[in-house]
């Protein structure tokens, strides 16, 4: 009898937890960090807390190496297996949301009044992502440095000029006592370009495409302000202000073992550079005309076009927007956190911390890649472009035919929605 009772109160125990367990509707979702021990312990914390955290949702998590993960959405999409939570690196957003591979987030946008504007991914006047963290991009190098070749330290609200800068590299070139004045990181490719370059090129006036339409890259990739950087661009390398080849290690380690006076690279290596001398300082973009410029937008957190349950995943999402987990990213991974509120609860980014320069960099010139589908395809000639002009080509022809590629482009893809 007694045997007869526990069996009674074991299956009352079995149907209590199978019926909690019902109520979680299931929702997946991808992210792209497989590999990183310490990214992947952070996400995976958020998921288990946000399961424990009510009754209606339980989200599974699946992580594939960000090598792999684009293709892997891409793939997804076509087999119509995506799953309900995607993260996607901002540039790219647009081209999934057109090409219907993403649906509009559901959240409440006043949680996200005082996020950085780097992080927002908007399309066609919705958002459809949402960032728990940015990117920056500073000229790294030594106070000592500066001090022994005699330049002022620019500042956020003093950048450097177009004739400072110049001033700079000659300066470091002529010491005799760097192999070159300046690491471009010409050794990483793909999104790098457009992302650490463009900027320089947005500085000039000129821009990937015309923003005012994107239908066209017409004037503003081969304008005169583009041709005036293509030439400043090719004369870094053919005056030996920088290497238009680099391998790995030289990026990795060049500025470390003092073979460049200064270092364009960003605040997930600025760590790195802090270890290695005490003197590192981090120097905003020099206002080459237009303006100082960096990139901006990293990996945000979307939903899907095929989820059946947008308003769980969107809840999911904005659970994850919360100030404590955006500190945990930064502290965990180096990375600039969304909000002013979270960066004060970091050791490197609050007020007085050793990398606060660049959530300011972000604040005061950070500039989105450009928001379109067709951004896929222009950052691939843009990358060609300017490694062909640093190895020597023409820059005329280069950038008119680049216009023509990428014009070519928009107009086989009926203007991408523009």
């Amino acid at each position: 009898m007694k045997f007869l009772k526990l069996s009674a109160g074991a299956m009352a125990l079995t149907a209590g937890l199978s019926g909690h367990a019902w109520a979680q509707t299931a929702l997946t979702m991808w992210y792209h960090g497989a590999g990183n021990e310490v990214e992947s312990q952070i996400i995976n914390q958020i998921v288990s807390d946000f399961n424990a955290s009510q009754s209606d949702w339980s989200v599974t998590l699946e992580s594939f190496p960000q090598g792999a993960y684009n293709d892997s959405v891409v793939a997804g999409a076509l087999a119509g297996s995506l799953p309900d939570i995607l993260d996607v690196d901002g540039p790219v957003m647009p081209n999934w949301a057109w090409s219907g591979y993403m649906q509009p987030l559901q959240i409440d946008e006043s949680v996200i009044a005082n996020f950085l504007p780097g992080p927002k991914g908007y399309w066609d006047g919705k958002l459809y992502s949402i960032g728990l963290w940015d990117a920056a991009v500073a000229l790294v190098t030594r106070q000592s440095y500066l001090d022994e070749l005699g330049l002022r330290t620019p500042t956020l609200d003093q950048p450097w000029n177009a004739e400072e800068f110049q001033a700079a590299l000659d300066a470091a070139k002529n010491s005799g006592k760097f192999d070159y004045a300046l690491d471009l990181g010409t050794a990483w490719t793909g999104e790098w370009y457009p992302y650490a370059f463009s900027p320089f090129l947005q500085s000039f006036g000129g821009d990937i495409v015309d923003r005012s339409t994107y239908l066209t890259a017409e004037g503003a990739l081969n304008g005169e302000a583009a041709m005036t950087f293509g030439h400043w661009w090719q004369d870094l390398f053919a005056n030996g202000y920088a290497p238009a080849t680099q391998d790995g290690a030289d990026r990795d380690t060049g500025f470390a073992n003092g073979k460049y006076a200064f270092s364009w690279n960003g605040n997930w290596a600025a760590l790195g550079a802090l270890s290695t001398f005490d003197d590192t300082v981090f120097l905003p973009a020099p206002d080459l005309g237009n303006g100082p410029k960096i990139g901006a937008a990293s990996w945000q957190f979307g939903v899907s076009a095929s989820s059946e349950h947008p308003d769980g995943a969107s809840a999911f999402i904005q659970f994850a927007l919360q100030d404590k987990y955006l500190a945990d990213f930064s502290n965990g991974i180096g990375l600039i956190p969304a909000t002013a509120a979270a960066a004060a609860m970091t050791e490197n980014y609050k007020d007085g911390g050793p990398m606060a320069m660049f959530f300011g960099l972000t604040e005061a010139q950070a500039l989105v890649r450009p928001v379109t589908p067709g951004y896929v395809v222009e950052a691939k000639v843009f990358e060609k472009a300017l490694a062909d002009i640093a190895n020597g080509a023409n820059v005329e022809d280069t950038l008119d035919a680049a216009v023509d590629e990428i014009n070519a482009d928009i107009e086989r893809n009926g203007g991408y929605g523009h």
